[in-house]
């Protein structure tokens, strides 16, 4: 069986960045959004990526930004990945020349298979639960009988996840990766360690 990846969004400081990385996080996402709690300036995230370890994938989270907005992040921030949380387009996505993987709020009557479709070319589609007027990092879950069995895409499994559900998660849905913010917080953007240790043991165990 694949290990399942883990990726923590929504960080605001060095060290529970570090503290993550060592836990075995494979991603870090940092959120440049001005409206999230979770909002972080490129010159603080670019201090912060410069503590990490190698290895370790940077991800930039973005919604229904200019593109001279983001181009400007991209190139004071060493972002692997990025991340749209908007009504972007697969050429607006594509456009920056980087990996992306493409977020879709998950509701009744959404058709994911045809919604992958539309975005071939992203490495993934990260499934997030619909809240009306928040993109994300609600800590709300969806149902997830509504994902199919077979996407044409990687699914990133987000959505309300936390220490005392992401076992059933990963062994009902099989993500290839698990995307976590608000279930391993103290506050908004200030993460928890036990929290986090507790979640990654759960991921192992699930995997296990």
């Amino acid at each position: 069986m694949n290990k399942t990846t883990v990726k923590i969004c929504g960080l605001t400081r060095a060290e529970d960045a570090i503290t993550a990385a060592e836990l075995g996080a494979h991603a870090l996402g940092f959120v440049f959004y001005p409206p999230s709690p979770r909002h972080i300036s490129a010159r603080r995230a670019a201090e912060i990526i410069r503590a990490l370890p190698p290895f370790v994938t940077t991800v930039g989270l973005f919604v229904n930004a200019n593109a001279a907005d983001v181009a400007s992040v991209i190139d004071e921030v060493p972002l692997g990945l990025l991340q749209f949380h908007g009504d972007e387009t697969s050429d607006y996505c594509a456009q920056f020349r980087r990996p992306y993987i493409k977020a879709l709020r998950v509701r009744p009557g959404v058709d994911l298979l045809q919604y992958a479709l539309q975005y071939e070319s992203a490495r993934g589609l990260l499934l997030d639960a619909f809240v009306a007027g928040v993109p994300g990092g609600t800590g709300e879950s969806f149902d997830w009988n509504l994902i199919p069995t077979k996407l044409p895409l990687p699914i990133v499994l987000s959505g309300g996840l936390n220490n005392g559900n992401v076992i059933e998660a990963i062994r009902r849905v099989r993500p290839c990766a698990v995307d976590v913010s608000s279930g391993i917080e103290s506050s908004p953007g200030i993460k928890d360690a036990r929290k986090m240790n507790d979640f990654f043991k759960g991921v192992r165990d699930a995997d296990g």
